[in-house]
């Protein structure tokens, strides 16, 4: 995973001076050795190498990607992605409360929430949004924890429901969930913050963490 991580970032090719790869392989060795119930899972790269360079740190970073995998986004990464699963399931449950009509077009063609979010809880929108929107989503999720993932999906659903419910198949709506994460809408980061605190209105951890309990249950109990 080391060569596709940031690939077209001057700073991640080997001919850079320093080359963060190196970097990179030291915090992610080191975080496997420190958490060895996770050691490492695709997507903690892109995670960890955003880190660098935000940081341009290797202690500094490795503690935050403790922050995220240990307290924030706690099974995220474990071998069987449990909260990762979770959490998706989430994510539809509350769509069916504050955007139904979407939740009812995914139903209808049979689209599982994992083939068209799966890279947004991943890589908690590294290469999905814009660099500034991510860092001023990244603020957020370190202040206030991991609500503001759903914050942030359930607005870009809702913004985009109009033209999401313009699809006819599978394959479109895949499609549409993949144009949202463009335009004018996200690169705008001010407003687009603003507005994930105002459109989906009320989404306190009660309602969450109650979704995750149940959510949770129903994917264990299908083995």
């Amino acid at each position: 995973d080391m060569n596709r991580t940031f690939p077209d970032n001057v700073k991640f090719r080997k001919t850079a001076d320093p080359c963060l790869q190196h970097t990179l392989y030291n915090v992610l060795v080191a975080y496997g050795h420190h958490n060895k119930a996770v050691g490492y899972c695709q997507g903690m790269n892109f995670i960890a190498g955003y880190l660098i360079l935000i940081t341009k740190n290797e202690e500094e970073s490795f503690w935050l990607l403790d922050a995220l995998i240990g307290r924030i986004l706690p099974d995220y990464y474990s071998p069987a992605m449990l909260g990762l699963k979770t959490d998706q399931e989430v994510l539809g449950e509350l769509v069916k409360m504050k955007v139904p009509a979407v939740a009812e077009l995914m139903e209808r063609h049979g689209v599982m929430w994992t083939l068209v979010v799966s890279r947004w809880f991943i890589c908690l929108f590294i290469d999905i949004l814009p660099v500034e929107t991510v860092l001023r989503i990244w603020d957020c999720l370190f202040y206030e924890g991991s609500k503001i993932i759903f914050r942030v999906a359930l607005t870009l659903i809702k913004q985009h429901q109009a033209f999401i419910l313009e699809a006819t198949n599978f394959p479109d709506i895949c499609d549409k969930f993949k144009q949202i994460t463009k335009g004018t809408f996200v690169t705008e980061c001010h407003s687009f913050m603003q507005k994930i605190f105002t459109d989906p209105g009320s989404l306190s951890m009660a309602t969450i963490n109650k979704l995750r309990e149940t959510c949770r249950e129903k994917l264990l109990s299908q083995g």
